[in-house]
């Protein structure tokens, strides 16, 4: 199987691993920046002309799967990027590491990632392009919107909705029964007691509202 990724950083190592893992090759890199190129044996294309060309040049876009390494806040420039892969006519799996744990009753949309040591319990939703990183643990009946990122060491005590493009820093703690709303950042270490409304950031112990 043939993997291209989007995103040119740390991430990209991670994903290429599992990747790798499941006896899968990166075949191409693409950034919309001049980075230096994660993988050292992958060539990486920058910007979306150079990917354009580089799709014209391939003779069957359908045997190739696309991946988006963009993480942090960055969860609608994520799904903006998958949707631009699949339009292109790759497939867009979703990636599970086998030293994962997820219920059979969770149901998991396309493009999501789901890394080492990662727990998505019963009945949990993920949308679209969601990343569930290192030893996070998304507990039962929580619902993620599309682009949602919970960073590593993150915890979701349950029956937690989080709207799209929303991210859980590293280390964090919702409470059960909370809800979050789209574009809302929760800080690394926060421990979150009451809801959290669209487009805020919040902080602390117990997490705070902050003024910007």
């Amino acid at each position: 199987m043939r993997y291209v990724i989007w995103g040119s950083a740390g991430h990209a190592k991670v994903v290429a691993e599992l990747i790798d893992g499941a006896g899968g090759q990166v075949v191409a890199l693409f950034d919309n920046f001049q980075v230096a190129p994660a993988l050292k044996e992958v060539p990486l294309y920058v910007g979306e002309p150079a990917f354009r060309e580089w799709c014209s040049s391939q003779t069957d876009l359908s045997e190739i799967n696309g991946v988006v390494a963009i993480g942090g806040g960055r969860g609608a420039d994520r799904v903006k990027l998958l949707t631009m892969l699949m339009e292109a006519g790759m497939r867009i799996p979703t990636l599970i590491h086998p030293r994962a744990v997820v219920s059979p009753s969770a149901v998991i949309e396309k493009a999501c990632q789901v890394l080492a040591g990662a727990v998505v319990a019963a009945d949990v939703r993920l949308g679209e392009g969601c990343i569930i990183n290192h030893n996070a643990n998304v507990d039962h009946e929580c619902e993620l919107g599309r682009g949602v990122h919970v960073a590593p060491n993150a915890t979701l005590c349950g029956c937690i909705s989080i709207g799209e493009f929303s991210f859980i820093g590293a280390g964090a703690v919702v409470l059960p029964r909370i809800k979050i709303g789209k574009r809302a950042v929760v800080g690394a270490g926060a421990v979150v007691t009451k809801d959290v409304a669209d487009d805020e950031i919040v902080v602390g112990c117990p997490a705070k509202k902050v003024v910007q």
